[in-house]
């Protein structure tokens, strides 16, 4: 007696699956078969010294016509056998139904062998593409090719059964259709995830392309700033803020966890990897800004700068070249987060390089041609005194020394740039001169 695999088979009525067996001692394994010694029935020679391949070559050329009906019992099963796996809803009825009649007849073809083997199949291949592009689910689409399968084998039991073919050979017509369904599977897995990787990678390129264009100030166009919000999930009016992140010296940037952190309080963002830095778009929707802020400072590995809040999509590309503007005003090493708003001087001297520097030479120059002790010392007399509202007492304990010591530098330095320290213009320009020097010297690499 031989076992037959145990694929469970459905054929006329009769089944052929686990226990099932072909007894050589019966009269025949089927009915008017005349025993498995049988001759030639329908074409199928039923003769144990035949090869495997022939028979399988048979029963698969013989079951070719019924590929229609065999189709139709493929999508009774796909919806009927546990529809809760099936999803199906992105293709149209007359795709699938195509879809599934290509593959069955592939699978007869292969196993007739008017086709080469199943490895890199251009049907299988093609019908992980489409259904990639699709949206079905990779899961779906393999279980629907071993529904497949499992019809396609229980045609060709059905076959054998008409036909008295060998029970022997059944067993190795049985190892050719897995062996065939494998192959078919797994090249329809390749072309499906190497579709998906495809399609992947389109994405990310628009979804760069459109980050770009924001940026560049394109989204003045009311209906390119719906249809960017929509793409990009974001709203297209409300408050934004534009952040700019660094590229550290390891590749990476000074920001990182932003996007969970900000999630986390229900913010939506949208970030670009750009040449040299991370650019973040952050609706701030119903949050304040104050609580966005509070959860990214902390996590600033290096130069970060925060626009001020500007109005919808629309004036996101104003808030990139204001970001942009801030981040030059902090220092090169430095790992802090910083404003438009905490750093407005900064930002009209790193606007305005030339005029920066001539204020700097007209209003500290001969100051900073001195020795560097006593450079240092008249430098930091004039800052202690302007942070200090000009107090000359209040300056002094900064200082730790005399008020009268404080009152001698400033006469120095008036002397030295031929310039009165007091009144509003005088305070002005020595407080900006001070922080074109601190930003010189910071942004020295």
């Amino acid at each position: 007696m031989i076992l037959i695999m145990d694929c469970p088979v459905a054929a006329g009525g009769r089944m052929l699956g686990r226990g099932n067996v072909f007894d050589r001692s019966a009269s025949g394994p089927f009915p008017g078969s005349g025993g498995w010694q049988a001759g030639i029935v329908q074409g199928v020679v039923a003769d144990p010294a035949d090869s495997a391949a022939e028979v399988t070559h048979a029963l698969a050329r013989a079951r070719l016509a019924d590929v229609p009906a065999l189709t139709e019992r493929l999508m009774a099963a796909i919806f009927t056998d546990n529809p809760e796996w099936t999803d199906y809803s992105p293709v149209p009825k007359e795709d699938l139904w195509e879809g599934c009649r290509q593959y069955l007849e592939r699978i007869l073809q292969i196993l007739s062998g008017e086709v080469p083997a199943p490895d890199g199949d251009d049907v299988a291949a093609a019908i992980g593409r489409r259904r990639a592009e699709q949206g079905v689910p990779l899961e779906v689409m393999l279980r629907t090719f071993r529904l497949g399968g499992r019809i396609a084998w229980e045609a060709l039991v059905d076959q054998a059964y008409q036909d008295g073919a060998d029970p022997d050979s059944m067993l190795s017509v049985a190892t050719s259709v897995w062996t065939v369904i494998d192959g078919l599977s797994s090249t329809l897995s390749t072309s499906y995830r190497n579709t998906e990787l495809d399609r992947l990678r389109r994405d990310d390129q628009r979804r760069h392309a459109l980050v770009e264009d924001l940026l560049a100030g394109r989204a003045r166009d009311t209906a390119f700033a719906q249809r960017t919000a929509k793409e990009l999930d974001l709203p297209t009016g409300g408050l934004y803020l534009v952040i700019v992140a660094e590229m550290s010296n390891d590749g990476g940037f000074a920001l990182r966890g932003h996007q969970d952190a900000l999630s986390a309080l229900h913010f939506r963002s949208v970030w670009q990897v750009r040449a040299d830095s991370l650019v973040g778009l952050v609706a701030l929707e119903q949050g304040k800004k104050d609580l966005a802020l509070d959860a990214l400072r902390p996590l600033a590995r290096g130069r970060v700068a925060v626009s001020p809040s500007v109005r919808g999509l629309a004036e996101v590309g104003l808030a990139h070249q204001l970001a942009l503007t801030t981040l030059g005003t902090s220092s090169y090493g430095a790992a802090e987060l910083v404003t438009l708003e905490e750093r407005f001087p900064e930002a009209l001297l790193v606007q305005s390089p030339d005029l920066a520097q001539r204020l700097l030479e007209s209003q500290l120059g001969p100051i900073l041609e001195l020795p560097v002790k006593e450079r240092d010392m008249l430098l930091e007399t004039l800052t202690a005194w302007l942070e200090e509202n000009c107090s000359t007492a209040n300056a002094a304990v900064r200082l730790h020394c005399h008020r009268n010591t404080v009152l001698n530098r400033l006469h120095r330095i008036t002397s030295l740039i031929g310039l009165p320290l007091y009144g509003r213009t005088a305070y002005v320009s020595l407080s900006l001169a001070l922080s074109a020097l601190r930003l010189r010297d910071g942004l020295r690499d």
